[in-house]
């Protein structure tokens, strides 16, 4: 009878000893997998706020490209896109300020600031060039990635000077 109990508990030990193993198995696979799945959603939200950026400025342009509407000045501190709209007399600013893409709509002859735009997107820089028609944006995001987006205006010679 004595061995019996003996018995009894050792089986017990093991099976308990063998769920202590299937336990720490599964807790090792799960924190593997939410590493793994941390990784990709990073990756995916830093590739989309790149994509998101890129595509947002140049359905800007493409709206804005009409001749004389698209320029590349200085704005405060800062270079910005200037999309003007000759039926409106309003002017669209776009520029990087305190880590955003900033936008400012307003008349042509307002006189406003950079910080008076409104936050976009987050953004580390924006260097932006236009040169024989070809709008040139270097674009930095948060995390470091840079993406270059080049636009011909379709607006063509007429469209720059």
């Amino acid at each position: 009878m004595r061995r019996q109990r003996i018995g009894h508990r050792m089986d017990g030990l093991l099976m308990l000893l063998l769920f202590g193993v299937f336990a720490a198995c599964v807790l090792v696979v799960l924190m593997t997998g939410a590493k793994a799945y941390r990784g990709l959603v990073e990756r995916d939200q830093a590739a989309y706020d790149r994509r998101t950026c890129v595509q947002y400025i140049a359905t800007r342009v493409r709206q804005g490209d009409a001749v004389g509407g698209v320029w590349v000045e200085p704005f405060g501190e800062t270079t910005a896109l200037r999309l003007s709209d000759s039926d409106t007399g309003c002017v669209t600013w776009m520029y990087c300020l305190d880590g955003y893409l900033m936008e400012l709509y307003t008349f042509a002859d307002a006189e406003l600031e950079p910080q008076d735009g409104e936050k976009i997107m987050p953004l580390d820089s924006l260097e932006l060039e236009l040169k024989e028609g070809v709008l040139t944006a270097k674009i930095e995001t948060r995390t470091g990635v840079t993406d270059t987006l080049r636009l011909s205006l379709r607006a063509g010679e007429r469209g720059w000077t």
